[in-house]
């Protein structure tokens, strides 16, 4: 195309008009080049003649480390191309002196070579710098990290925000409901087999009851003091408080208080009608239940630990406890005597589970030890696990096809879901803070408890209509 372009000499009154045709120059999207305004955001003409596209930059990026020519060596191409006049006082500089020494020339014959950076690193930055301009590329998401305005609701970036908008960063896993209304952390979840009832316990001092169709809670004790820890057997629901444990029947009604001196009650399990009661003292309580008397007898008083005794479990002929000490002790629990210490974390033992032979324990020292025996009859760690955040509570179950899942909390408001035995990770969900409570409930829901005090119920996914069993944890 070309442009005619006329001018109007004024050499006296009509003066002659001169006009020429001048060849326009190479239109800017045909070679490429990008409008340099429009990569700062401010660029006002519309049409503008140079691309507002980044396609063009990453397609027109470099194979090889650009050549850079700096301003100086444009000064030396010009003086090679264009012949200068000289003036005497030039022309004496340029001469050879009597020493034979010779001026420098006026103008330095310099080119500067400067590597870039690789043309793959330049792609990837100019794709992201463009990526807010240009709206037409979906971030990639940051893995294991929610969106905290998405949180508070507040999101306006939708699909375009680069953290993630779920609780759960796994297909396999959905949350199905929260529960509001404790104040503070949730120390204690349980749900009474046979019953739609969910009892949670908290450190702001109550015990609710909810109903597991509406979700509502229908019942609030309020204990008088922090409730540290919960059980259930039968239709008996245990509740730790400091130098006591608050116990209620729900099908008579009966409340029995029973005393625990040694601090607070971190601890609870009752299975067979026996109910073992660790305390902040690192001692523990053993109690029998009298069914025909509606009572208990006891307690025994174990000494052992020398820190808070914070998890409890039996499993077959054995009863664990963790402790703040750092050990795990394994208790013959017919006669209460200790016949093992494990001795390998470098952290408070929060908390441990049985699976299958084998025991597992966690610990803040940021490690889950399986342990097992050997043929001498001592009990070692067989495997290590490691996490990068302590470990609050571990719990297991089984996904719809019978595989053994562990749940691992972490002080990073994450739930880690592993497959056993391998330890390969099936996902996360999440909380707003770190999870303290982990049960298991029928037909594949699970619940978790927040420092926050929210309660949230979980499902996963499949049909759970014939497996029956699940891993036990303290």
């Amino acid at each position: 195309m070309t442009e005619v372009i006329s001018r109007r000499a004024l050499n006296g009154f009509g003066g002659a008009r001169h006009s020429w045709h001048r060849a326009q120059p190479a239109a800017a999207h045909d070679s490429g080049i990008v409008c340099k305004y429009w990569l700062r955001g401010n660029c006002t003409r519309n049409p503008c003649r140079f691309l507002h596209n980044h396609k063009a930059i990453l397609s027109n990026l470099p194979s090889q480390p650009l050549r850079v020519v700096t301003k100086r060596a444009n000064e030396v191409q010009n003086a090679r191309n264009v012949k200068r006049r000289t003036s005497p006082e030039d022309a004496l500089d340029n001469k050879v002196n009597e020493g034979g020494i010779t001026k420098k020339p006026f103008v330095e014959e310099k080119v500067v070579e400067e590597k870039v950076v690789d043309s793959v690193k330049q792609c990837a930055a100019v794709d992201q710098k463009l990526t807010a301009v240009c709206n037409d590329v979906v971030p990639e998401k940051v893995q294991h990290k929610i969106c905290v305005d998405w949180v508070k609701k507040s999101c306006v970036l939708g699909e375009k925000c680069k953290y993630m908008h779920s609780w759960s960063s796994s297909i396999d896993f959905s949350k199905v409901v929260q529960l509001e209304g404790h104040q503070k952390a949730v120390t204690g979840i349980n749900l009474l087999s046979g019953l739609d009832k969910l009892f949670t316990s908290s450190e702001d001092g109550t015990v609710r009851m909810w109903n597991c169709h509406t979700g509502k809670c229908i019942v609030e004790a309020n204990m008088g003091s922090p409730v540290w820890c919960l059980a259930s057997e039968g239709s008996w629901v245990f509740a730790g408080i400091t130098n006591a444990i608050k116990a209620w029947n729900i099908e008579t009604q009966l409340e029995l208080t029973l005393n625990a001196p040694g601090g607070h009650v971190y601890s609870l399990d009752m299975v067979d009608g026996v109910l073992y009661c660790g305390l902040q003292d690192g001692s523990i309580l053993v109690w029998k239940l009298n069914s025909e008397a509606a009572s208990f007898e006891g307690p025994m008083l174990v000494k052992g630990h020398t820190g808070a005794v914070v998890s409890l479990f039996r499993g077959g002929t054995w009863l664990y406890s963790g402790s703040v000490d750092k050990t795990v002790k394994m208790w013959d629990f017919k006669n209460m005597v200790c016949i093992h210490t494990l001795q390998k974390h470098s952290e408070e033992v929060m908390s441990v589970l049985c699976w299958e032979r084998y025991l597992l324990s966690s610990s803040l020292d940021k490690t889950i030890k399986v342990w097992g025996f050997t043929e001498a009859g001592n009990v070692e760690v067989i495997y290590t696990h490691f996490e990068d955040n302590g470990i609050l509570s571990l719990s297991g179950m089984h996904d719809a096809a019978g595989n053994p899942i562990l749940l691992c909390s972490c002080n990073d408001n994450s739930v880690r879901l592993y497959d056993l035995p391998s330890f390969v990770e099936r996902g996360r969900i999440y909380a707003n803070e770190d999870v303290r409570k982990i049960h298991i409930g029928p037909r594949g829901q699970f619940f978790t408890g927040d420092e926050a005090g929210a309660v949230s119920v979980w499902r996963c996914s499949g049909d759970f209509s014939g497996l029956l069993d699940n891993i036990s944890a303290a």
